[in-house]
């Protein structure tokens, strides 16, 4: 069973909403709140976060797209504008390129078209270690200081807080499962040309993680793209400035429209 939230009117346009590792839905009320008058909003708990139900078998983006199909199906929507952060980027980048007439646009927030390096791959399988070896509230102090900017630590403590009890809240076994689905994940730079909706590229300004050079690089091999640099922000710029993150996805559904 998945679990999400559905709001706003039924025959707005669908904006599909996809959080990022290790959080959940919760991540996106910001983003919900902006735009429930205008549009009708979703954004659901991907599978083992949040309280989506987990499986015993591997996780794989293969899967989580498959399971956002399967979700879509089951709500009716069709042709959403599809928006990912991080790990849900790389899910709306897949569904989007295998899917292609599924989507109605795309927003790509703090990810990336390439695959892990060998080091990513070391690190995350350290983490994987070192989550059963220390748990889980250790590796959510270690990875709270890569998600955010220097500046949010002094000026964002209620976001980090909600973004700390996310990460304690999801299991050692959902986490671990989603690192490995995360190292083994095949890039996709090669294949953006073929994006043919529109996309809106945005990156927070110090994003560590996936920085905006990764951005660029996406933006220039999606003919037609928009990228925005979110100031004030790191990975996750839609927690960190959701005031301009929220004006950037305004805009991009407008024109949509126009």
């Amino acid at each position: 069973s998945v679990s999400y939230d559905d709001e706003g009117p039924l025959d707005a346009p669908t904006i599909l909403f996809i959080h990022g590792f290790p959080l959940n839905k919760s991540m996106w009320e910001h983003q919900v709140e902006s735009l429930k008058e205008s549009c009708r909003v979703i954004a659901y708990d991907i599978r083992g976060h949040g309280n989506s139900d987990a499986s015993e078998e591997n996780f794989s983006i293969d899967l989580f797209v498959n399971d956002l199909l399967h979700f879509m199906d089951a709500l009716h929507i069709t042709k959403p504008i599809l928006c990912g952060l991080s790990m849900g980027g790389y899910i709306a980048l897949n569904a989007a390129i295998k899917f292609p007439n599924h989507f109605a646009a795309l927003v790509l927030s703090d990810t990336q078209c390439l695959a892990d390096s060998s080091e990513a791959k070391r690190k995350r399988m350290n983490a994987i270690e070192n989550i059963h070896e220390y748990g889980v509230e250790i590796y959510a102090e270690v990875s709270i200081k890569n998600l955010f900017s220097s500046e949010s630590f002094t000026k964002n403590k209620k976001e980090i807080l909600q973004v700390r009890d996310m990460i304690v809240g999801t299991a050692a076994q959902s986490l671990s499962y989603t690192l490995f689905a995360l190292s083994e994940r095949k890039g996709t730079c090669s294949k953006l040309q073929d994006i043919e909706v529109p996309v809106l590229i945005m990156v927070g300004k110090e994003d560590k993680i996936t920085p905006p050079v990764a951005a660029q690089l996406m933006h220039e091999k999606i003919q037609g793209s928009l990228l925005k640099i979110i100031d004030h922000a790191g990975h996750l710029a839609n927690l960190e400035n959701p005031v301009e993150f929220n004006y950037q996805l305004k805009t991009f559904i407008q024109q949509l429209d126009d």
